[in-house]
């Protein structure tokens, strides 16, 4: 593929179904994405949700790692605010000892309480739905704040920090991530080679943002590979590529910008059918929004005997309207359209349907089309 693509494995829970059920066709869908040529598989973090199992990345990804060979695994992403630097170097390091040449560890600002320490957040007002030259939909931002002040989402938050802690800086935590995971940090004087283990070829580190900000500042400036949301915020995916690319410095593990770019689909022989396995994902996306946190994700004839009201459905409208649903043909070329207009140096499919085996059809599918393009 001249273009790459990875897989985001969220490992959605079904209706009907069990987080170990779950688990198993994550592991299977690793497999059969590793024979369909996928050049990464991540693992996503969420916590305290019923439809998915992430709360831990790096358990996921040694599963993943004893079920594949070759393909590379890891994060997309830690998410580092309730964590800290040791912590994932640690961890990472001995997931690359486990399985040299093959980890990716990809870091999340989210759940960070420190001040921010970038002054590069967009100011002004808030951008309108458009196109890009290329003819990508870019709809507006949709205002989250329900999200966030939703009483389980505070209460989740508070439950993932230690009475009293606070976040690192953000840009301190990265730094310390690489530095022990090379063997050279040094803290007060005082040289820790020993800090996380320390393998020929550490982990590959990315940062992954959903906007212009902080994020896509920071991975530019050190140097360091970026991922873009399409598909979690597809509002902010252009600007956030373009800041980290004006924002990029050459570094001992990059000498050019390199960006993933995400995308949720849904594959199947016809638009038709596609379509049809595709229902339900408004209703899973609004659960996330709403601050319920995400169901298991419903079976198509559940989602279109109930359907979202005018409210809901606006609240998951520039989801619903930026995700890839079709035939082969009509999935290549909608992911073609955001290569263009991103510039993206790879892409990272993420696809979630009731049924398992039509989850990984979708991946096989689009794999054999997209190397056909």
């Amino acid at each position: 593929m001249s273009v790459p693509l990875g897989v985001l494995d969220l490992v959605p829970v079904s209706s009907g179904s069990t987080p170990a059920d779950a688990l198993a066709h994550s592991m299977v869908l690793a497999r059969r994405a590793e024979a369909a040529g996928y050049h990464r598989y991540w693992f996503a973090e969420h916590h305290l949700n019923a439809g998915v199992i992430g709360s831990s990345p790096a358990v996921t990804i040694a599963l993943a790692g004893a079920a594949t060979s070759t393909i590379r695994i890891g994060s997309g992403a830690v998410l580092t605010g309730h964590r800290t630097a040791l912590s994932i170097a640690e961890e990472f390091g001995l997931l690359e000892a486990a399985y040299p040449g093959r980890i990716d560890l990809g870091l999340g600002r989210s759940g960070n309480r420190a001040k921010p320490s970038s002054s590069a957040a967009p100011k002004g007002p808030l951008p309108q739905e458009h196109r890009t030259p290329e003819g990508l939909l870019v709809p507006a931002p949709v205002p989250l704040g329900g999200l966030l002040a939703s009483p389980r989402f505070q209460v989740a938050n508070r439950l993932q920090f230690l009475p009293g802690a606070e976040s690192a800086e953000y840009a301190d935590t990265v730094a310390l991530i690489q530095d022990a995971l090379s063997g050279s940090l040094k803290v007060d004087d005082l040289a820790l080679p020993e800090a996380a283990v320390v393998s020929a070829t550490p982990a590959q580190l990315w940062i992954l943002g959903s906007s212009r900000g902080e994020s896509s500042a920071l991975a530019g400036e050190r140097g360091l590979r970026f991922g873009a949301n399409y598909h979690v915020a597809p509002s902010g995916v252009v600007e956030a590529v373009r800041h980290y690319r004006d924002s990029f410095r050459p570094s001992d593990d990059l000498d050019a910008p390199h960006v993933i770019v995400s995308a949720d689909v849904v594959v199947a022989p016809t638009d038709e059918e596609a379509h049809y396995l595709a229902a339900g994902y408004d209703h899973w996306v609004h659960s996330i929004r709403s601050g319920a946190g995400a169901v298991p994700y419903p079976h198509p004839e559940e989602a279109l005997a109930n359907p979202l009201g005018e409210a809901e459905s606006a609240l998951v409208d520039d989801r619903v309207r930026t995700r890839f649903v079709g035939s082969p043909e009509t999935v290549v070329a909608g992911l073609q359209l955001l290569q263009r207009s991103t510039g993206a140096d790879e892409l990272l499919i993420t696809s979630v349907t009731h049924d398992a085996e039509h989850r990984v059809r979708s991946h096989e599918l689009l794999a054999a089309a997209w190397q056909q393009a």
